[in-house]
């Protein structure tokens, strides 16, 4: 073989090797989002399984307000329903959604806040609203790196070849983002 022929040759193979690295790091980035959602669904079913028993706690003492408790029950079956991680996203978000909502009807009934049952279960359910926080971002971390992943050069060529695309993060949705942008009731 001539040397120019070995240059041909040699670069050609350092292309390939460039490529199949892309490639692997894009399964990479891919991979790590995907065990962040795993990590997020774990957290999500211990709430789901909590729900339940707060209704079930709440139902006596807020009769005339089965409106909210309906709206969280079907969230909640509207949550478990789903199924891509994109489904998930939304369906969670309505679901955290009608759970404020509950968590405002509550300040109506001073013998239900002390009910110690509904504390313990209203506890339970702060510690996981706080770890589904940190694993959330932990979660829209990885969508991040792997969404700069796919969409950098020279990897995004890579990446429309494979079908690699981006990806949503898990945000609040709107509903939920209006009613944190609205301004504290307070009253006296």
């Amino acid at each position: 073989m001539t040397p120019i022929l070995w240059i041909i040759v040699g670069a050609a193979a350092l292309l390939l090797i460039f490529f199949i690295s892309l490639y692997n790091r894009l399964v990479r980035y891919r991979n790590t989002r995907e065990n962040a959602f795993a990590d997020i669904d774990v957290q999500l079913k211990q709430r789901h399984d909590l729900i339940p028993q707060l209704v079930e706690t709440v139902k006596g003492y807020m009769g005339h307000e089965s409106k909210v408790l309906i709206e969280v029950t079907r969230a909640r079956a509207g949550a478990l329903a789903a199924h891509s991680i994109d489904d998930k996203i939304v369906a969670e978000s309505k679901l955290s959604s009608a759970l404020a909502g509950l968590k405002v009807s509550f300040e109506a009934y001073p013998e239900l806040k002390a009910n110690t049952n509904f504390l313990q279960l209203q506890e339970e359910i702060s510690d996981i609203e706080n770890k589904l926080s940190a694993v959330r971002r932990y979660f829209n971390s990885a969508t991040r790196e792997y969404n700069n992943a796919v969409e950098t050069f020279p990897a995004n060529i890579v990446s429309g070849m494979f079908g690699f695309r981006r990806e949503k993060m898990f945000e609040l949705g709107t509903e939920t983002r209006a009613k944190l942008d609205e301004a504290p009731k307070v009253s006296f």
